[in-house]
């Protein structure tokens, strides 16, 4: 009966059941949205023939069983397709090239198998700028022969997802030749050898991903080259358009939200949980550009260069479980960006730096070391007693005893009474709940699924913290405001991303703007970060 409807969003809303075959009777639809739902059924089944004008279909996260089904690709109008997160098993078939206008496709978890076919088959379709295959073809070897990609072949792709299917082999060469790549993720496989260095050359890459395979070798200086993360004038060549569909990052990396434009997505290098070894070269200092760093999990030594202090854009450095040793560099806590830090599990000795980010870091991130010292780890430096202790020192003065008792009385009672203060305060504020991320699957976030705020929020201030230029132009900053001035926190005002949150760019009725951080974490540190972030 809806002959002219267009476009079908029931996205993330608890459907149940099997698609009714009558949907197909919408002979004008364009973009049919299920995301996120419990429909069931053998996709198979479906006649998808009639919806010649569909160009986006999002299927993913529901129970659908079968095979891909051929009827879908006759609508050669389509440019976007996810599939992903359901129970489907075969192959690619041919048919896809058939779809000469797709340029989005996500296919992860499921139950695909032969990822040699898969590749041949899509290098055929032109267009193709994003496809995620993670979560499929469990076991199988990384097509490594270096003619399964010919001079034509994805030469328009940007983003690779192939992360999560325990290949076996070694980065494929055939990478080599995809000149817009932009992003790639090879993570949770069981893929061996060095990390090659023609990586370093591929000139738009700015995302990579080789985290928990079987690499080993050093850190090759040739990724030290990568444009985007080395120039102004490369970073700033990221794509700016927007994608068809969201992307969306593992939990335990950059963000657990969506990402509607490449240029979002945070530059990062993830290389850890490997064999890797040597030293941390000097040159990581030149990649300026860098916000995410994870070197954990391997087998470095030697000193942590005091060059990483040149990454100002830097927003997590993780150097845990590895073999480093001497002292961590004072000159870190110059990089007033950076959210998440650790350096756990390794031989590291001297004092923590103190000052700006260092000042928030929880003892988690030193733990593991035992030369260290400073206050977060409750043990002082010899420094921070007063002087250096020497056992054949002279006995201090019995008065300076007292002085010093009763100073220290002093202070513990006021670091007492401000304790007590804080957690009264906090016990005032509302703190927003949050999930647990590692119970989220690739491909399944919603930004609109656990991150909105329903616009019917009264006007309750304590949700907000508010840390203005001028206090005499925002005054009584209400969440409902806020709601107002970032469009419920679109996908479009994402300016930026934290260790705590996203920032949105808000532009209040008056025509202020603002950056407005939406937390996700504990709020004490949130607001040191914060209040670090803008000093």
């Amino acid at each position: 009966k809806l002959s002219n409807l267009e476009r079908l969003l029931l996205h993330i809303n608890n459907l149940t059941g099997h698609l009714p075959p009558s949907l197909m009777n919408c002979t004008k639809l364009t973009t049919l949205n299920l995301r996120v739902n419990f429909f069931e059924g053998k996709l198979s089944t479906l006649d998808f023939s009639k919806l010649l004008q569909l160009s986006t279909i999002d299927l993913g996260n529901n129970n659908f069983t079968g095979w891909l089904p051929a009827s879908l690709f006759t609508c050669k109008s389509l440019t976007a397709i996810r599939l992903a997160t359901n129970q489907l098993e075969g192959e690619i078939l041919p048919d896809i090239l058939a779809l000469q206008s797709l340029s989005f496709l996500s296919l992860s978890n499921n139950s695909l198998t032969n990822i040699t076919g898969a590749i041949r088959i899509l290098m055929g379709c032109k267009n193709l700028s994003a496809v995620i295959l993670s979560k499929n073809f469990q076991n199988e070897a990384m097509p490594d022969d270096e003619s399964i990609v010919n001079s034509e072949g994805f030469q328009n792709l940007q983003v690779l997802g192939l992360g999560g299917c325990n290949f076996t082999g070694q980065i494929p060469t055939w990478l080599a030749k995809l000149s817009k790549l932009e992003v790639l993720d090879l993570s949770f496989n069981q893929i061996t050898g060095s990390i090659p260095g023609w990586l370093g050359i591929l000139p738009n890459l700015f995302y990579i991903d080789l985290s928990v395979n079987l690499l080993w070798g050093d850190f090759p200086k040739e990724l030290i080259g990568l444009g985007r993360l080395e120039s102004e004038q490369g970073a700033n060549q990221v794509e700016q358009s927007y994608l068809e569909l969201p992307v969306f990052v593992q939990p335990n990396n950059a963000s657990n939200l969506q990402y509607n434009q490449l240029s979002n997505l945070p530059p990062a290098i993830y290389l850890r949980n490997n064999s890797l070894s040597g030293n941390i070269p000097v040159e990581i200092g030149q990649l300026k550009f860098i916000h995410v760093l994870d070197l954990s999990s391997n087998n470095f030594s030697g000193n942590i260069p005091d060059q990483i202090s040149n990454l100002t854009n830097l927003e997590k450095l993780d150097l845990s479980g590895n073999h480093l040793s001497g002292k961590i560099p004072a000159s870190l806590s110059r990089l007033h960006f950076l959210s998440s830090f650790s350096v756990a599990d390794n031989n590291l000795q001297g004092p923590i730096p103190t000052g700006g980010q260092f000042d928030t870091f929880p003892m988690s991130s030193f733990e593991g070391n035992p030369g260290l010292c400073g206050r977060v780890l409750q043990h002082l430096c010899s420094t921070q007693l007063g002087g250096t202790m020497h056992p054949s020192a002279p006995k201090r003065n019995p008065k300076k005893k007292i002085i010093l008792g009763l100073i220290l009385g002093i202070c513990f009672g006021t670091a007492f009474t401000l304790t007590m203060l804080t957690l009264w305060i906090l016990s005032k504020r509302r703190i927003l709940p949050r999930g647990n991320p590692d119970k989220i699957d690739l491909d399944t976030i919603s930004f609109n699924s656990n991150s909105g705020i329903s616009t019917k929020v009264g006007k309750d201030t304590s949700l907000v913290i508010v840390f203005p230029n001028n206090t005499d132009e925002i005054k009584d900053l209400t969440i409902t405001e806020i709601l107002k001035a970032t469009d419920n926190f679109n996908q479009a005002n994402i300016i930026g991303c934290g260790g705590f949150g996203l920032v949105y760019k808000a532009t209040l009725e008056n025509g202020i703007k603002l950056a407005v951080k939406k937390l996700s974490g504990d709020m004490g540190l949130m607001e040191r970060e914060f209040k670090a972030e803008v000093e």
